[in-house]
């Protein structure tokens, strides 16, 4: 080997030494960090809070006044641009159906509006002050024999859902039946900012730090141990608190699982070559081809850009205004649970949904003033320093399952999950499903996470 061959090699060796090293400080686990318990956010001076430890019931009740107000803002319905011709939902909400719907939200569903209260109302309300903030959640204790196994379960919604996501799984889980020989003591918390649990009021209360006050939440009634069930933001908080606190969650069940770490996206576009190597072959549309999957996550989620970037902005275009907040929220109970429904003029809404379920949430986003509130989130998830946390490379062993559905936004093979959920071991496509599985498909839903629960107790 002549001089150039040998400094060329010395390059070679140089370079490839360092690129090893990268790799290796990259890809390396990272340890679980300390983590502050007791982080304040609420208003004002921590000094001056004292937390009020006590859980206190909670009705949802408002009073005519306050209807009579939203009816009359239903009454006065702006001049709404007309649909494209042959236009369905491609374009966003279509107007004309959205006349169809504020028309039924003022002269039927307002007209019940006391039966839909006392729906809301069928389980336990309470409210209780975790780190400065009012935290809303409901519980529900099962009526079982003597002897039956109770295990506390934690279910965690996203946006633009709410707790009312849960109400047809509720029952299936709190109720003794053949197909299990347990039953769950569930909590489901409306999430900081969300429905009637207070937003914060200092900067940074992101997912990995709602983590927390959802832990202190579960200690506050009565469980270190638990099981949690999440989607969207309740399966990145679920996740994240399977990761902090390993000791105390006994199972995590997610039904949208993603990771994001530096092996994430390469082990995709590696696996988007030959995926017959990697998945099923009867499963590979549910992540491949990359250039449709892009495509479709992009046409959706310009949303997600506008919230992590000016969330107050758009709050308060939509706050007190009822009819664009329904556009802006039924919108993705649309083309969520399947984007075929962009070519529907009624956008397919009421193929699996029906409209009381779905303006009970948007109800719970009106009355409780809490649209800008719940979409802060999203600037503290992509905020700088809690993407520094790279929580998804610290490796979580407490046992994972994910469900998916078919017309998920977004979808990971195992071989890419496992980096982080090292005891993956429950994984189930599912040919039909979008987002809101709990409220699609709770019965699909609701077995698929009894089995994940039975083979941990055997």
């Amino acid at each position: 080997m002549g001089f150039c061959g040998r400094v060329l090699f010395v390059i070679v060796s140089l370079i490839s030494a360092v690129v090893f090293k990268q790799y290796c400080e990259l890809t390396a686990p990272l340890p679980v960090p300390e983590l502050n318990l007791k982080q304040y956010w609420g208003p004002g001076d921590v000094k001056q809070y004292k937390e009020d430890a006590t859980i206190k019931p909670f009705k949802v009740s408002y009073g005519e006044p306050i209807i009579e107000k939203l009816r009359s803002k239903l009454d006065d319905i702006p001049t709404l641009t007309p649909p494209l011709e042959g236009i369905a939902f491609e374009y966003g909400f279509n107007t004309d159906r959205l006349k169809e719907i504020v028309k039924y939200w003022r002269s039927t569903y307002l007209a019940k509006w006391d039966e839909r209260e006392k729906y809301l109302n069928q389980f336990p309300h309470f409210h209780t002050q975790i780190q400065g903030l009012n935290i809303h959640f409901i519980h529900v204790k099962p009526k079982v024999p003597a002897g039956t196994k109770v295990l506390p379960l934690l279910l965690l919604h996203g946006w633009p859902g709410s707790v009312r996501e849960f109400y047809d799984i509720i029952p299936k889980l709190t109720t003794k039946s053949n197909d299990k020989n347990f039953v769950f003591e569930v909590i489901v918390p409306s999430l900081p900012g969300y429905g009637w649990s207070q937003g914060s009021a200092k900067k940074g209360l992101s997912p990995s730090e709602v983590a927390i006050v959802m832990k202190n939440l579960m200690s506050r009634v009565g469980f270190e141990k638990f099981y949690i069930q999440g989607g969207d933001w309740g399966s990145l908080i679920g996740n994240y608190m399977a990761t902090y606190f390993q000791a105390n969650v006994l199972g995590v069940h997610l039904n949208m699982c993603s990771i994001m770490t530096p092996l994430s996206y390469p082990k995709t576009f590696l696996a988007a070559l030959r995926p017959s190597l990697f998945i099923d072959e009867r499963y590979t549309d549910f992540y491949f081809p990359l250039g449709s999957k892009f495509s479709n996550i992009i046409e959706e989620t310009g949303y997600m850009h506008i919230q992590a970037t000016k969330p107050d902005t758009i709050g308060t275009v939509l706050q007190g205004n009822p009819i664009g907040l329904a556009a802006y929220i039924l919108e993705k109970f649309s083309t969520w649970t399947n984007p075929a429904y962009r070519n529907l003029r009624d956008g397919g809404l009421e193929k699996y949904f029906k409209l009381d379920s779905l303006l009970d949430n948007v109800m719970i986003y009106y009355l409780t003033d809490s649209i800008t509130t719940s979409q802060r989130i999203y600037a503290e998830a992509f905020a700088s320093e809690e993407l520094k946390k790279e929580v998804d490379r610290i490796p979580t062993t407490v046992p994972a399952a994910c469900a998916k559905f078919r017309y998920e936004l977004f979808q990971q093979i195992d071989w890419v999950l496992k980096d982080h959920f090292v005891n993956l071991v429950q994984s189930n496509h599912y040919d039909d499903g979008g987002h809101f599985a709990a409220m699609q498909l709770p019965e699909v839903l609701y077995k698929n996470f009894v089995i994940f629960i039975a083979s941990l107790q055997k």
